[in-house]
């Protein structure tokens, strides 16, 4: 049983070549999944962490094993899930039950969103386990640099800009305006979740603004050169102005100012954001499976 300390992974580089424009290729492969599921894991934990400081009777927790994050938000909280099972470290059934029994704590059920990059015994031990497929999820990724340009023209009457530290609660609400449709479900606590995004101290949060008018929010979280593109949510009344590709625009050169060599976004697969996403230079890297522990009944 191995319950581990943050330290990073050892990991070949992605490999890199060039296409017949020569532009550099980077392959779909283990190497370039480990750093994808590593900044979506980190991503996981931030959030956790801030939420552990910002309302801290929800008893938000998260912990590693075997290089796989493990994150408690709540019970019904779409963060609650493990990123990175079987990406660094082998799992056997004793690393299972380690991180079975961390959410049995809080009597939270148990998911796991796992990359067909990961060692194939891991779909065995889920099968073992009793666990059950339930969702997919497009992983895509897009090499990035400075001075980088967005094939679809922009809107220039929208502009991109950070937030201030006093518009957290701006840039949640607007947030939340825009989640409100889609996270339906989640409604009684979408506000609560946009807050702890706009205030993780390491995350960069954006409003998009037609002539002065906020109408759209955007975030990035940036971990060993990966840009995670999130948190995008435009207000009903606003959609169609070109908001969410100038917040794209603005995120994507952002991130390469600081250094990035690399960008994902994670969507539903054949949806509207993964067609914007490809559309828009990104490549799927592979399908994620999110996989649910099942109930035991008495």
């Amino acid at each position: 049983m191995s319950v581990r300390s943050l330290a990073a992974p050892k990991a070949c580089c992605p490999r890199i070549m060039s296409d017949t424009s020569g532009e550099p290729c980077l392959f779909s492969d283990l190497a370039l999944a480990r750093r994808l599921e590593r900044t979506e894991a980190r991503s996981g934990a931030e959030f956790v962490e801030t939420r552990a400081m910002l309302f801290p009777l929800r008893n938000a927790r998260w912990i590693e094993v075997a290089g796989a994050y493990a994150m408690y938000d709540g019970p019904t909280s779409p963060v609650t899930q493990t990123f990175g099972l079987g990406m660094f470290d082998t799992i056997t059934s004793a690393e299972m039950e380690t991180i079975e029994e961390f959410y049995r704590e809080f009597d939270s059920p148990v998911f796991h969103e796992v990359s067909p990059l990961a060692d194939i015994s891991v779909a065995a031990l889920l099968n073992e386990r009793d666990y059950h497929p339930m969702e997919f999820t497009s992983v895509m990724f897009h090499p990035i640099k400075r001075g980088i340009h967005l094939p679809v023209p922009l809107n220039e009457r929208i502009q991109v800009r950070l937030i201030h530290d006093d518009e957290h609660e701006l840039w949640a609400q607007m947030a939340a305006r825009g989640w409100g449709n889609e996270l339906a479900d989640l409604a009684d606590s979408i506000p609560e979740l946009a807050r702890v995004v706009a205030g993780r101290p390491n995350g960069h949060s954006f409003l998009a603004e037609l002539e002065g008018q906020p109408v759209a929010t955007g975030a990035l979280c940036i971990c060993d050169g990966v840009a995670l593109l999130a948190g995008a949510s435009t207000v009903p009344e606003w959609r169609n102005n070109g908001a969410q590709l100038a917040l794209l625009d603005k995120r994507l050169n952002y991130a390469a100012e600081l250094g990035c060599d690399l960008a994902m976004i994670c969507a539903l697969p054949g949806s509207a954001s993964q067609r914007n996403a490809e559309r828009n230079g990104f490549r799927i890297a592979y399908t994620r499976i999110k996989w649910q522990l099942a109930q035991k009944t008495e």
